[in-house]
Formats: C-alpha cells, structure tokens, sequence
C-alpha cells in the first residue's frame, strides 16, 4: 500500500471524481506519518526505501499473508474503513498467534478506489499494530475497484519449534481459549441496529489475535493449536485432518448473546483451538501467564469417529467460494 515500489497505472482513462485529487506522493506521505516510523534497529530500514532491511531473526521465521476486502470480511455500510484496517491486521496475526509465535513486522498493501478513506484505513491499520508490538516496515498502494487490505505478518516462532495443526495424538484433551460466537453474534446484532460501541459488535469489528494464550501454549508444550477463523465446527475438522485423527466435542462453550449455530459456525472469534496431552500444564502455564483459564471442550481419538455429544459434526463454517 505505501511505501515501496508503486503498481503501474492502469492503461484506461480516469473516473470521473468530484472530491479533490490526492496525489500518490501527497497520499504516501500521509500514510507515512499515520503508520510512523516504528523503532527500526541499527542498520534497519522501514518505511521509505524501495524495500525493507530487517536484522536477522534469533529463532525460524513464522511468515503468513491474510487479505481482507471490503463487503466480504467487513460491510463498510456496518462499520468503518479503520475497522477493516484494524481487523485486517488482526486476522492476519492470529495465524501466528496460532503457531506460538512472536509478531515483529508487518508489509501491508492497499487496493483502493478514488476516495476511499485512506486515512481512516490506516489509523486501523496503526493501532492494530501497535497493539501487536509490530511495525510497518513497508507494503504497497493501488488503485482498484475494490478496498482491499492485504497483511503480510513476518514473526518468530518459540524456540521449542512452531505449533502445528498436525501434532494432535489420540488421547489428547482439546481447548479452547475462550467462548465462541461472539463475532458472529456482534455481526447480528449490528444489522439488527445497535450501536458500533456493544462489546459483541466490536468482536467482529475489533477482534483480538490471541498471541499471549498462543505463547503459553507453545510454554506448554501443547501438541498442536490453530485459530478459530471460520468456526469450530469446521476448524476442528481441519484440525483431525491435518493429524489423522478423529475427535469427541462433548462441551460447546457459547458467549453470552450468542446462538449455538453462530458458536458452531459463525467464524472470526480468532480464539485458539489447543490439543493437549497435560492439561494441567496448560492450566498451569495461562495461570502462571495471568490468562483466562482455557476452556475444554472434549478428546482427540483415532481416526473415525467426529461427533459433538454423540452425533456426528458437520463440516460447517466460512468458506469463501470461487
């Protein structure tokens, strides 16, 4: 979006715009200033070059890109471009947050049509990073059709190795760090009227990567996690696949406000998804940590059997459609 080499112009004739031109250096420099600097080490550079000089990481690198576009992660009719900035960041983080790891720098890169507000955009943008204790070290600005924010997060994993979505073993207990639907309920109700301000309507506007919970668990020793993005009720399932294994739900936590259905499957809590062989170790290290205590809700068996209270899960949750 900002910072390095910028995308060509495209090889048509401008839309018609009543608001004033920005032009990209004047738009640049105004994002500069709202993303800042960041705290770049000796030798280091951040944003303003054609490319961003890091220092080495001490431990293997966590890498993941997450992209968010306006009407599909976030209706900007519902809620604001700074609540697709901040939200893009934080989706985007939770999968590191998910592997234990520790964020240190963020590329970010902006499609956007003529007079979207970039602004806005990127006061989300900064927040969320600042939140996570990362820089912006770069990215990338276009014009488009569509508000698009792309998050490419640069971290570092525990020095006992990345967790993984492929280490759970049968017999292992599964958690997870807190109650589920409260996005999907906050989106509900949002459309039904309330205000932008009501805690769940900020769970799916302002949601929060779980990276200190990520961090205990990797302390822990735990088997295997992953984010919650699309719901349990899918992410499980991923989860068993990527492990060869099956598993027994026997208890759904549901926020308050929430459905059953927007627990099983309403996506975007960015809660954790842990299996465990100690789970009083687990305890152990979100107590030590000052967490709230993971919740459980069920085993890890040998491959077959998928079922919540008995009954088969279905695979259901987000999935986007091509």
């Amino acid at each position: 979006m900002v910072l390095f080499v910028t995308s060509p112009t495209p090889n048509h004739p401008p839309v018609p715009n009543l608001e004033p031109v920005r032009r990209e250096d004047v738009t640049l420099q105004r994002i500069a200033a709202i993303l800042g600097s960041g705290s770049p080490a000796l030798g280091e550079v951040f944003i303003g070059d054609d490319a961003a000089v890091l220092s080495p990481a001490v431990a293997s690198l966590v890498v993941s890109t997450d992209v968010a576009v306006a009407g599909v992660h976030l209706d900007l009719d519902l809620f604001s471009p700074s609540d697709l900035g901040f939200k893009a960041v934080m989706s985007a983080v939770s999968d590191v947050a998910a592997m234990g790891g520790v964020i240190r720098y963020l590329l970010i890169a902006v499609t956007a049509p003529a007079g979207s507000d970039l602004d806005a955009l990127h006061q989300g943008i900064s927040q969320a990073a600042h939140d996570v204790g990362a820089s912006v070290v770069g990215g990338d600005l276009s014009t488009g059709p569509a508000l698009q924010v792309a998050v490419t997060v640069i971290g570092e994993a525990p020095a006992s190795g990345a967790l993984l979505r492929s280490g759970a073993a049968a017999g292992d207990f599964l958690f997870v760090t807190g109650p589920l639907g409260r996005a999907a309920a906050g989106l509900r109700r949002r459309r039904e009227g309330v205000d932008a301000s009501d805690e769940l309507v900020r769970a799916q506007s302002r949601p929060v990567a779980r990276l200190a919970q990520g961090m205990a668990a990797a302390r822990a020793g735990v088997s295997a996690a992953m984010d919650l993005s699309d719901g349990v009720a899918i992410d499980l399932h991923r989860l068993a696949d990527a492990s060869s294994v099956g598993f027994e739900l026997i208890h759904l936590p549901i926020a308050t406000g929430a459905t059953e259905r927007e627990a099983l499957s309403g996506g975007e809590d960015y809660e954790l998804l842990i299996a465990t062989s100690d789970p009083e170790g687990l305890r152990r290290e979100f107590e030590k940590s000052q967490l709230p205590a993971p919740v459980e809700i069920g085993r890890v068996i040998d491959e077959g059997q998928r079922t919540l209270n008995g009954r088969d899960l279905p695979r259901e949750g987000w999935q986007h459609e091509f």
